[in-house]
């Protein structure tokens, strides 16, 4: 085969898993669409006892881990925004980064947090930090909000499944204030999380196949960092077998 011939296989290659990534994400963003339909109905159902909306960004605050799933979903948001908005927005990753870099000075491309002791996450990961995301616009909305992670769809409100498993009991403090009794009990905040969180799951298993040519069950990273990965041309298989 002509270096030519090779050149265009190897194009219509890349084309093909590009366009195998685009159809994972979407469907990840079909799937994170159910969780915005269940706060959508739980937000009806409460009867203005849920402050939780767009806008209200009191939640966030800090750095949380994300899987790697959700920054490229993220990214691909970032990604479509207007030139100089994202460069102010990378201008304040890269601050942050410069933060994370100061307590873990070989935090590098593809920012991954799983090998580490979740005692050292506290370093950069404080409670108390109170430092708005840098995704967040000067009107306090999020600036990719349909593209957020899945753990921002799903705070505010306990999760708990149809079978009556609760699975997270927290709930934003200017929710069901005065409210008597367990909020966790109530039916109309339930939801087929178990099965979510599986379907979640067997897409990042997808997701990390074609990406890295080899399936995890769990890679994470932070916002900050997501919005600096260059998803396209990091050597992922290299840094597979690195790890």
């Amino acid at each position: 085969m002509g270096f030519a011939a090779l050149s265009l296989l190897k194009g219509r290659l890349y084309a093909t898993e590009d366009c195998a990534m685009e159809h994972l994400l979407k469907q990840y963003g079909a799937l994170l669409a159910t969780v915005d339909g269940w706060f959508s109905r739980s937000v009806s159902a409460a009867g203005g006892e849920i402050a939780c909306k767009e806008g209200c960004s009191g939640c966030c605050r800090g750095l949380f881990d994300i899987t790697l799933l959700d920054a490229c979903f993220l990214k691909s948001g970032f990604d479509i925004l207007d030139e100089t908005l994202k460069k102010n927005v990378l201008r304040k990753a890269n601050e942050r980064l410069a933060g994370i870099k100061a307590a873990w000075p070989e935090f590098a491309p593809p920012y991954i947090l799983n090998h580490r002791d979740d005692r050292e996450w506290e370093q950069v990961m404080p409670e108390d930090d109170e430092a708005p995301c840098v995704l967040l616009g000067a009107d306090g909305r999020c600036l990719v909000y349909a593209h957020r992670p899945m753990t921002c769809r799903l705070h505010g409100l306990p999760l708990v499944d149809v079978t009556g498993e609760v699975m997270d009991d927290a709930c934003c403090s200017l929710n069901f204030v005065g409210s008597v009794g367990a909020i966790h009990e109530l039916p109309l905040l339930r939801h087929e999380f178990i099965r979510l969180f599986e379907a979640e799951l067997s897409l990042f298993k997808l997701f990390t196949a074609k990406l890295l040519k080899q399936e995890f069950n769990e890679l994470d990273t932070l916002i900050p960092a997501a919005l600096l990965i260059d998803f396209a041309r990091f050597d992922w298989e290299g840094w597979v077998r690195g790890v």
